[in-house]
């Protein structure tokens, strides 16, 4: 068996995350509604269990109907408040759909959390169209109509609303996963320019990059790559999904109400030292990879 297809335990469990440390209030967003795309992922569920945690109602959104309903169980075992969603954010009716149930079912929802997304390690060079497409339109395309429908809602509705964004650190050298670099490059400058835009409608848009974030989604690259991450910055360890939980709470909630427009970089340093190779650096560099 290769390295592809060997998995190991990464990351946090749910009995981890319902009791992991914070620095935040446990009443600080009681009353909220929270919908986070990506829910059942690493860096989503995370998410959802300290929203949850904090007072929300979580609305975790995914297209495995089983992860969903797993969490919410497993939130709710712990008397906390949360529904599943399933949805294809990469199709803007069912995002539409998703949001229109939402406030069918709650009669609002406060902050938009953009944790949905995905991409594979591989050289730019031999990208398919159709591997290209499919981190584009999950990436870039879903999490745009996941933000204009709530904005459309909040504007038609007269609610302010926050969103926050996952993407990943495109200012440095990380190598082998091009099309997610163009995808969430592309958030950024969106995020950037509705910041302004929907400013005078008291919708506040931000992004969080991550760095070498210890989640399952590393059993996706070799063995050899993921060795790597912890030294992929000065403090030399991978960070925490939780790490990215609590930025988004600060960004999300009454902690950044004059924050907007910004990218919050959470990895350690990395932006700042030297260059992460997903798929081995090649040998023309001189050493590498054959």
């Amino acid at each position: 068996m290769d390295d592809h297809q060997t998995t190991e335990k990464l990351g946090l469990t749910d009995d981890e995350l319902a009791i992991q440390p914070t620095v935040f209030a446990a009443d600080a967003l009681k009353d909220q509604v929270v919908m986070v795309s990506g829910g059942a992922g690493g860096i989503g569920r995370a998410i959802a269990w300290l929203f949850a945690r904090l007072g929300a109602h979580v609305a975790v959104v995914g297209r495995n109907q089983d992860k969903l309903d797993a969490l919410v169980a497993n939130l709710a075992g712990r008397h906390l408040k949360a529904s599943a969603h399933v949805a294809d954010i990469r199709e803007p009716d069912a995002v539409n759909a998703l949001f229109e149930a939402a406030w069918a079912a709650h009669g609002r929802v406060d902050i938009l959390v953009n944790s949905a997304g995905g991409q594979f390690p591989q050289p730019a060079i031999d990208f398919s169209v159709k591997g290209w497409n499919t981190v584009i339109n999950t990436n870039l395309n879903g999490t745009w109509y996941m933000m204009q429908g709530a904005a459309q809602r909040w504007r038609d509705r007269k609610q302010p609303g926050s969103i926050v964004n996952i993407v990943v650190v495109t200012t440095h050298g990380l190598y082998g996963i091009a099309h997610t670099i163009a995808a969430r490059s592309g958030v950024i400058g969106l995020s950037r320019a509705v910041a302004v835009e929907w400013a005078p409608l008291n919708i506040r848009v931000n992004c969080i990059a991550p760095g070498a974030i210890e989640t399952e989604g590393w059993n996706v690259y070799t063995k050899e790559a993921r060795a790597a991450y912890p030294r992929s910055n000065p403090m030399m360890r991978a960070g925490s999904p939780w790490d990215i939980a609590e930025a988004s709470v600060y960004l999300a909630g009454p902690s950044g109400k004059f924050v907007t427009g910004e990218t919050l970089t959470v990895d350690g340093g990395g932006q700042l030292w030297g260059e992460t190779w997903t798929t081995g650096k090649p040998a023309y560099f001189g050493g590498g990879k054959e």
